[in-house]
C-alpha cells in the first residue's frame, strides 16, 4: 500500500450541546437619540445566517473614535455626517481607514442635509460603502443596506480568515517539520492543530511501529504525546483508559484505514509503506467548518510526511547510535573489564551538554560522538592495552599515539557525527591548563565537546576497573574530578557536574557497571 492520507466525511455518534453563533456587531454614530432608537426598532428582529444583531451606539464622531479604537469586531457602522462639527462623520470615516487601516468593517453614511456632504464628493473622496438620505431609509431599504453591508463583510472576513489560515497552515507545519525526533513531532502536532484553527482542542497523537520481530510491544498503539485533557496517557504507554467515543473513533480508523472528520472531532490517519502507521484524534468545542477541514486536511497530509521522514531517520539514527555502541564497546573492551562504558561516556557527556546550554541538535550530536573517543585504540597493541599495572615511558608513549590514531581515522569522513568525533577523539585528553597532550592546547582553545568528554571519560573511567588499575568508589573519583577543576578540567563544566549528580547516578542506575 503507497502512503496514503484519507478521510471519511460521516458522523460521530457522541452528542454535541449546540453552540449559539456570535451576533453581526452593528454600530450607529448620530447625535439623535431617536434615529438610534428607531433603527433597533426596525431591524429587531433580523436575522442572517442564523445570527441576529448586537446594537453598539455612539452620539459623537469623537465617541465613536475611542471605541473603534478598542474594537475589532464592528461589522457595520450606520454612520452620520453633521454632529459634533458639520463633517464629523467624513472625520471618522477617514479615521477608521486611515489610521486604524480597517478596512473590513462596512460604512453607510447616513445624512439629513445632503447639501453639506454631496454624495458624488463624498463618495470620490472617502472611503464609505454606502450613501443614504435619512428620509429614504425605509424598513425595506434599511433591510438591504445591513444584507448587502453584512455580506460583503462576511466575504472580506472569508478572505482574511483564508488568508490567515494559510500563514498558519505554513507557520505549523515548518514547526513541525524542525521537530528533532517523534516525540517533539507529536507534540508539536497536537500544539499546532490548535494554532492552525485558532480553536482549543483537546486529543493524543499515537503511532504503532512495524516491527520484524516478534516482541511484547508489536502491534500495539502507542502514545507519542497528549494534551492536559488525556494527560493520564503516559508516553509510551498503550492506549487504554479512553472514553468510548474515543476508543471507538481511534479503532474505526485503524479498521478502515482512513480518517475522519465530524463537526467536533477530528481523527487523521497515516500509514506508511513498511506498515508503521500514526492516529491524531482531536475534539474541538466550536464546529469545524469547511475551510477549516480544508486545512486540516493540508496540514495532516504534510504532518504524514514529516512523520515518515522522522521514522527513516530514527532508524537510521537507532542503527547508528548501536553501531558506534558496538565499535565503541568492542575497543574499550581490549582495555576495560566491563562494559557499557562507552554508553555511560555517551549519556554523561550529553547531560552535561544540555545542561551547558548547546542546543538539542548538539546534544544528540555528542551522544553518538563521544562514544568514539577512544577509537584510536584500535590501533594500539594487547601488549599495551592489556599490560597489568604501570605503564613504562614507551608505553605510555605508544598509549598516547590512540589521540592522533582516533582523530585520523575519523577526520576521513563527512558525516557530522564522525567529524565532532574525531575532534573529540583527539582532544579529550588536553587539559584546561595546558598539560595535556598530544598539542598541549589550553582552555577554550579546547573544543568544548572535548573538554565535556573528558569530564565523562575520567569519571567512568576511574569508577571502571581496567588492566591498569581498580575501579573506584564514587566519592573517590568525585573527589578526584572536583581537585582537578582548573587544571585537567574546565572548572564550569566541573560545577555543572557536581550540581547534576543525581542526574549522573540516574545514568548509573540505568547503565550500571558489571565487573566480569
Amino acid at each position: 500500500m503507497s502512503d496514503e492520507l484519507v478521510f471519511a466525511n460521516e458522523q460521530y455518534p457522541a452528542a454535541v450541546p449546540a453552540i449559539k453563533l456570535a451576533p453581526w456587531v452593528v454600530l450607529i454614530v448620530d447625535d439623535e437619540p431617536a434615529v438610534h432608537e428607531v433603527t433597533k426598532l426596525v431591524m429587531s428582529d433580523f436575522t442572517m445566517e442564523k445570527r441576529s444583531l448586537e446594537f453598539l451606539h455612539c452620539y459623537s464622531g469623537a465617541e465613536a473614535k475611542a471605541l473603534l479604537s478598542q474594537r475589532d469586531d464592528v461589522a457595520l457602522i450606520l454612520l452620520d455626517v453633521v454632529m459634533e462639527t458639520e463633517h464629523a462623520g467624513l472625520e471618522v470615516a477617514r479615521y477608521i481607514r486611515e489610521e486604524l487601516h480597517n478596512l473590513k468593517v462596512r460604512i453607510v453614511l447616513r445624512t439629513g442635509q445632503p447639501g453639506q456632504a454631496p454624495e458624488e464628493r463624498v463618495i470620490r473622496d472617502y472611503d464609505i460603502n454606502d450613501y443614504k438620505e435619512k428620509t429614504e431609509l425605509t424598513r425595506r431599504k434599511l433591510m438591504t443596506v445591513f444584507y448587502a453591508s453584512l455580506r460583503a463583510y462576511r466575504d472580506l472576513m472569508r478572505i482574511e480568515q483564508a488568508c490567515a489560515g494559510l500563514r498558519r497552515s505554513i507557520e505549523a507545519i515548518t514547526k513541525v517539520s524542525d521537530s528533532y525526533n517523534l516525540r517533539t513531532f507529536a507534540s508539536a502536532v497536537l500544539g499546532q492543530l490548535n494554532f492552525l484553527l485558532d480553536m482549543n482542542g483537546e486529543g493524543l497523537c499515537a503511532s504503532r511501529i512495524a516491527t520484524y520481530t516478534a516482541s511484547a510491544k508489536e502491534g500495539q498503539l502507542r502514545v507519542l504525546a497528549a494534551t492536559e485533557a488525556y494527560s493520564q496517557l503516559h508516553v509510551d504507554l498503550d492506549v487504554t483508559n479512553l472514553p468510548p467515543e474515543v476508543s471507538e473513533a481511534i479503532a474505526l480508523a485503524l479498521s478502515e484505514k482512513q480518517g475522519r472528520c465530524s463537526e467536533h472531532h477530528f481523527t487523521s490517519y497515516y500509514r506508511t509503506k513498511a506498515g508503521n502507521e500514526s492516529i491524531i484524534y482531536m475534539l474541538f468545542s466550536e464546529p469545524i467548518t469547511t475551510s477549516a477541514q480544508e486545512l486540516l486536511e493540508i496540514f495532516s497530509s504534510n504532518v504524514a510526511i514529516t512523520y515518515d521522514g522522522l521514522l527513516m531517520r530514527e532508524e537510521a539514527e537507532t542503527s547508528q547510535r548501536a553501531t558506534i555502541s558496538i565499535l565503541g564497546e568492542a575497543i574499550e573492551r581490549r582495555s576495560i573489564d566491563s562494559g557499557a562504558h562507552v554508553m555511560r561516556v555517551g549519556e554523561i557527556a550529553a547531560l552535561l551538554a544540555s545542561k551547558a546550554g548547546m542546543s538539542d541538535s548538539e546534544v544528540e550530536l555528542i551522544r553518538l560522538a563521544a562514544p568514539l573517543h577512544d577509537v584510536g585504540k584500535v590501533q594500539i597493541t594487547d601488549q599495551v592495552l592489556q599490560k597489568p599495572g604501570p605503564l613504562n615511558e614507551a608505553e605510555w608513549s605508544a598509549m598516547k599515539d590512540h589521540a592522533l590514531k582516533g582523530y585520523s581515522l575519523l577526520s576521513s569522513s563527512h558525516a557530522k557525527v564522525h567529524q565532532l568525533a574525531a575532534i573529540i577523539a583527539r582532544e579529550h585528553h588536553e587539559h584546561w591548563d595546558g598539560s595535556g597532550y598530544p598539542r598541549g592546547l589550553a582552555g577554550e582553545d579546547i573544543h568544548l565537546a572535548a573538554r565535556i568528554t573528558a569530564i565523562a571519560d575520567v569519571l567512568d573511567s576511574l569508577l571502571t576497573s581496567s588492566f591498569h588499575k581498580k575501579a573506584w568508589g564514587f566519592d573517590a573519583a568525585l573527589a578526584h574530578i572536583r581537585a582537578e577543576s582548573g587544571k585537567h578540567f574546565e572548572p564550569r563544566l566541573v560545577t555543572l557536574a557536581l550540581a547534576h549528580l543525581s542526574d549522573i547516578k540516574h545514568i548509573y542506575s540505568q547503565l550500571p557497571i558489571h565487573s566480569s
